[in-house]
This record gives structure tokens, sequence and C-alpha cells, in this order.
């Protein structure tokens, strides 16, 4: 099940929205974290830097047969062996990851989905006890140059309120200008 479809743009304009390894450093990714999944990688932005960081695997989930092609590409391009790529249907069929077997999620730019705690559920499953969850997305404002329409991007208040729910602790909020906020709660 795909989630709600947020005007994501050609792989050339998306990078241009992001510093990818500043982000991750602000969202408390360094080379004592372990093992990563994010779900919804798309072009893998956020992969390939995460990767060449962590001391364990990143595991790439998505539902587009194509995006995950170039990622594994890229990855094998950038000799980076400690990605595996995960072809999933993850709202639907969960992660397939094991219990409290991941320190770190990436929940970015995804949260506009219809059941944010669907997701954010099978975070707090995936996470080993004190691992974290990082969150990104749009900032909540009409002039931002892409992403999701208003009616469906969650406020930062509403994230921190599903995390909250969904049995998250300790949100610490970031701003990641121009376009972005960033959330790391606990689990």
């Amino acid at each position: 099940m795909k989630v709600r479809e947020s005007g994501m743009p050609d792989r050339d304009v998306w990078e241009k929205f992001f510093d990818p390894l500043k982000i991750i450093t602000t969202l408390g990714i360094t080379a004592q974290t372990g093992d990563v999944a994010e779900f919804g990688c798309g072009y893998g932005t956020f992969i390939f830097p995460t990767a060449r960081t962590i001391s364990g695997t990143f595991y790439a989930l998505d539902i587009e047969p194509e995006l995950m092609q170039m990622v594994s590409e890229e990855a094998k391009r950038q000799n980076l062996k400690n990605v595996n790529v995960v072809l999933r249907d993850f709202m639907a069929e969960g992660s397939g990851l094991e219990d409290q077997s991941i320190d770190y999620v990436m929940l970015f730019n995804i949260l506009h989905l219809e059941n944010p705690d669907t997701l954010l559920k099978e975070a707090n499953r995936i996470l080993r006890q004190k691992g974290l969850l990082g969150i990104i997305h749009w900032n909540y404002d009409p002039s931002t140059p892409r992403g999701p329409s208003m009616s469906i991007r969650p406020k930062p208040e509403d994230c921190i309120k599903w995390a909250l729910h969904s049995g998250f602790h300790s949100p610490e909020r970031y701003d990641l200008k121009p376009y972005h906020y960033g959330i790391v709660l606990k689990k």
C-alpha cells in the first residue's frame, strides 16, 4: 500500500532540498550507531551518508521496485556492503525485521500517510531498548517549494503526539532549515 502522494520531484530536484550528512548528524546518528532502518527510503538520499557513518547494517525499505533497484546499484557503485535493500509493502506486511533488532529508525518525509500509528508501532517493535526514532518532515508552511499538500502535511506537534502514543518518549525538536523540522525520540 503506497502512502499518500507527496509530490516528490525528480531526484536532481529532491537532493537539493537537503544536506543529508548535516541532518543525520543533527539527529544523533554517529559512528557508534549500529543497525538503522529507513521506511520509505526513496532515492536513497540519507542511505549513503548514513551507511558510511554507522557501525552496523542499513536496512532500506521501500515499495517501489525501480527505486530499490537504483538504490541497490548505487550502494554497489559506492562499495557499501552494509546496505540491505528490502522491497516490501511495510504498511501492509510490516518490516519483516526482528523484534528489538534495530538501533535507529528513520521516518523521513513519510508521516503524511493515512495511518501513522501503524508505522510508528512497527518502528517501536523493531527498535532495541534505548533505540532512537528520527523523524523529519516538511515545515507546516505553504511557502515550501515542495512537499505534501497542507491538508495532509503533519505539524511537528502531531508527529510528537503520535510517537508518544506509540510508546516513545523524550522528544527533542530541531529546525532543519530551510524547509524541514526534525524530531528525535527514545524508545
